[in-house]
């Protein structure tokens, strides 16, 4: 792995790990609370257990499922209405990494044999 996706990834799984922690202070209705807090762990668990894989193939399924469950996590926050700044801020920056890195492996995937 080049050393600019090395450090995408390393972006992606910080931005990962802080959108979790802040994700643990939402107020959410119970039944959403769950799946919140289990959505966001994943963008995380998946970025790096993803990150550990030795093909490119593996390691996009893995960064695809993390892309899938933070968008998850972004739903939740939109069906409550959570409007609050760092969190959203975070989902920000943590989105679009998810959008590039996902993007440069689809990319490199097409081009392959």
């Amino acid at each position: 792995m080049q050393l600019s996706a090395f450090m995408k990834i390393f972006r992606s799984l910080e931005l990962a790990k802080e959108f979790y922690q802040l994700s643990r202070n939402v107020k959410l209705p119970p039944h959403l609370k769950d799946q919140f807090l289990r959505s966001s762990a994943s963008v995380a668990l998946n970025l790096s257990e993803g990150n550990a894989k030795q093909s490119e193939r593996e390691k996009y399924r893995f960064y695809e499922i993390a892309h899938g469950s933070f968008r998850e996590s972004v739903t939740i926050l939109d069906l409550e209405g959570v409007n609050e700044e760092k969190i959203r801020a975070t989902a920000d920056r943590l989105g679009a990494n998810l959008y590039k890195l996902t993007r440069a492996l689809s990319a490199k995937q097409e081009k392959a044999p």
